[in-house]
């Protein structure tokens, strides 16, 4: 039985720092099983409420809306709950295991891989397990402006986690694209995988050619694990 599970199996896939109504309709389309929205400031494919709200709207059952945030107050982060009932939440910044537990909903804990503290596959294993009642921990390149930037990093800093017993299910983001995913998942094997800058044509303008073509990636190469 667990040898056909292992057969069956198949990779999630989210499109993140959808900005459009014509994005979130594509990345449905293509067969995401996640969509995700950005409430960061700085961010070129940050939403405000009203938009996100509206982009909420667009999309349908079985597919997850997942809130990024960095930073984020906890007013902020109660504003969005109420007004765009995210289906899960995605800590990119420094928060505390304290902080992301207290809103009492399912959340993604996100780590920047490579940078300061999280240069050794000790070090990225220690700081996951600060976060064990995450849903999932998310692995993204080390860069100053929290995610998006296009960057890999070295699949080997994740050996400690993919080895440890009490791992969450680990979901590959940074650098990824329809030409690349497929190496990635051989080397990860992960849960899931997260696309941003690599289905765009420019931050926050999704690409349908670019969206299909990754979708299919993941597709081929979840079926050849």
């Amino acid at each position: 039985m667990s040898s056909q599970l292992s057969t069956l199996q198949r990779t999630r896939i989210k499109i993140c720092g959808l900005t459009r109504p014509q994005d979130v309709d594509t990345a449905v389309r293509a067969g995401a099983d996640a969509v995700g929205l950005v409430f960061y400031g700085p961010s070129k494919r940050a939403v405000g409420l009203g938009q996100a709200a509206s982009l909420r709207q667009r999309v349908p059952a079985f597919v997850d809306v997942v809130a990024l945030f960095v930073n984020a107050s906890t007013h902020e982060v109660e504003q969005v709950i109420e007004q765009v009932q995210p289906d899960l939440l995605q800590f990119h910044g420094d928060e505390s295991p304290e902080f992301c537990t207290s809103f009492k909903q399912r959340y993604m804990r996100a780590f920047r891989v490579g940078g300061p503290g999280l240069d050794t596959p000790e070090a990225v294993l220690a700081a996951c397990r600060r976060y064990p009642s995450a849903s999932a921990w998310l692995f993204d390149s080390y860069s100053t402006g929290y995610g998006g930037s296009g960057l890999s990093f070295d699949p080997e800093l994740l050996s400690a986690v993919r080895q440890a017993p009490d791992s969450r299910s680990i979901v590959l983001a940074g650098g990824l694209k329809a030409d690349t995913v497929a190496h990635s998942l051989k080397m990860v094997q992960p849960y899931a995988v997260d696309v941003s800058s690599g289905v765009e044509d420019a931050p926050g303008i999704k690409s349908e050619q670019k969206i299909a073509a990754f979708v299919q990636s993941v597709a081929s190469a979840s079926m050849h694990r």
